[in-house]
């Protein structure tokens, strides 16, 4: 197994760290303060194929390998978590539209969201339907009338990056009878603009507040049966499938903003002086630090790991991307935590980042299933009978 960088994996590395010390560090800080959602920036890192990543080719997308995502991912989460996080969802959703889209959708809006011009959303949480997916309401009835062939979409999603400041909603919606779970749900590109779209107040957040977060009502909204991702019935799958991928990629942002945590206690424990001694000379401090890297090395080698089991395929894929979810933003949010208290009360104020990058990361722990319902998928496939192939 070689855990060295190929020289295109290291390339893009490179390039993204680039790309966030010129066009992120300056200015992460106040797009938090004052909530701005940067989409000049974000159609910057589009330019560079940061929008598209693993999409389809013939999509406009680079196609590239997860793992070799992943460290883009992480060098600009080092910087900004909050604005990496939405690159990685629009990434996720400009995927599931490359691969599932009918041609004509596809090549509308495949090199758009790939180039970064257009931006998109996933929108499958409900106010009543978080961890319990399935149960999701949203309703897509079929119809044929003097709209054409097409569904009409009533019912809301809740706690959708970036609502009311993208163009495009991968959206899913339940096609079957009340009450046949996940089999029911189906998936579609829905223009953001659409007539009987409406968004909701902007959230007021802890962190992450270079992205807005909205409520979306849709009332009787027609969208195009072209507009279809895969087949009926399918859109539970596709939703898992691109869930797979979102952890993975949000356990980056976790690994990334605890390695821009961890170089910021490094250089403060040499700067810093305390009874005459630097704070470096403190074997407490030494132990404290040496931890911190010690668990952001192991996040990131799972993350890889998991990254790795889902280019290959692999059955249990699923269950690697959720060990790699749940430990690496828990690994990460420690770190960050740890962080500032290095700092003192210096950690606590705006003037460093680190109160930033804690705050930033703590959602991780939440979103993309939260890390509970990560510990259910794993017990579910620990306790199968072929379980015992899961660790090795």
């Amino acid at each position: 197994m070689d855990f060295e960088l190929s020289d295109e994996q290291q390339a893009f590395a490179d390039t993204a760290r680039q790309f966030a010390q010129a066009e992120l560090a300056p200015h992460a800080a106040r797009w938090d303060a004052e909530g701005h959602f940067p989409r000049d920036a974000i159609a910057k890192a589009g330019e560079l194929g940061f929008c598209g990543l693993y999409a389809p080719e013939n999509a406009g997308g680079l196609a590239l390998p997860r793992l070799d995502a992943t460290m883009v991912f992480e060098e600009m989460a080092a910087v900004d978590p909050s604005t990496t996080a939405f690159i990685t969802i629009h990434n996720m959703a400009t995927w599931m539209l490359g691969t599932w889209a009918q041609d004509a959708v596809r090549e509308e809006w495949g090199p758009q969201l790939a180039s970064g011009a257009k931006l998109a959303s996933y929108c499958l949480t409900e106010p009543g339907a978080g961890s319990d997916a399935a149960a999701l309401v949203t309703r897509a009835e079929r119809c044929i009338e003097g709209d054409g062939d097409s569904y009409r979409i009533s019912g809301s999603k809740a706690f959708i990056s970036g609502a009311g400041s993208t163009d495009m909603l991968v959206l899913m919606a339940r096609t079957g009878a009340v009450g046949s779970g996940a089999a029911g749900i189906s998936a579609f590109a829905v223009p953001a603009d659409l007539p009987g779209i409406t968004y909701g107040k902007k959230e007021e957040k802890m962190g992450w507040n270079s992205q807005p977060t909205r409520v979306i009502h849709f009332d009787n909204v027609l969208v195009p049966a072209q507009n279809l991702l895969g087949s009926e019935g399918e859109g539970f799958k596709i939703a898992m499938k691109g869930l797979d991928g979102g952890r993975i990629n949000i356990a980056c942002c976790s690994v990334g903003a605890a390695q821009g945590a961890l170089a910021q206690a490094q250089a403060h424990l040499h700067a810093r002086r305390q009874f005459g001694k630097s704070l470096a000379s403190f074997q407490a401090l030494q132990f404290k630090l040496a931890d911190m890297a010690t668990e952001l090395v192991a996040a990131r080698q799972m993350v890889r790991l998991a990254a790795s089991k889902l280019d290959a395929g692999a059955r249990d894929a699923s269950t690697y991307c959720a060990m790699a979810k749940r430990f690496a933003t828990d690994a990460g949010f420690m770190v960050c935590n740890e962080a500032l208290q290095l700092h003192g009360g210096y950690g606590y104020i705006r003037e460093y980042p680190l109160e930033r990058l804690m705050r930033d990361a703590r959602v991780h722990q939440i979103l993309e299933g939260t890390n509970e319902i990560m510990r259910v998928i794993i017990a579910r496939r620990m306790l199968e009978a072929d379980a015992p192939d899961v660790i090795r």
